[in-house]
């Protein structure tokens, strides 16, 4: 698992590890039961703070991607993925219609929308 911090970035510290941590979960990279680096080891690697990594472990513990078991670490939730991965699917559908009720307004083809997605999905990669 690869992290990249970005100086440059609005997101804080905490939250640009704990969204990596979070998509390397959600695109299967990271499976149920995997277990995480420490959070020393973790902040020794990055070079930040171990608060800053406890702060980002505890924030995807709270939304139930993580799961922390005393003495022994902290691994990739396996209960909850499936619910999570269907929030997630949920908001994509409702940043869709959006982007489709923008389209109307501006007059734009289906074809334009289309094409419009699949040049964003070009970049994205």
């Amino acid at each position: 698992m690869e992290i990249v911090i970005s100086n440059s970035s609005d997101k804080p510290i905490y939250e640009q590890v704990a969204s990596q941590i979070r998509a390397a979960i959600m695109a299967g990279d990271l499976h149920a039961g995997d277990q995480l680096p420490s959070i020393r080891s973790l902040a020794a690697d990055l070079r930040i703070s171990a608060i800053t990594t406890k702060r980002s472990y505890a924030d995807l513990e709270r939304q139930g991607f993580i799961v922390a078991v005393p003495g022994k670490g902290s691994f990739v939730a396996g209960d909850n993925l499936e619910l999570l991965r269907e929030e997630r699917l949920r908001q994509v559908e409702a940043s869709l219609a959006k982007a489709v009720e923008d389209a109307r307004v501006a007059g734009l083809t289906p074809a334009e929308l289309h094409e419009m997605l699949d040049l964003e999905m070009e970049d994205a990669q």
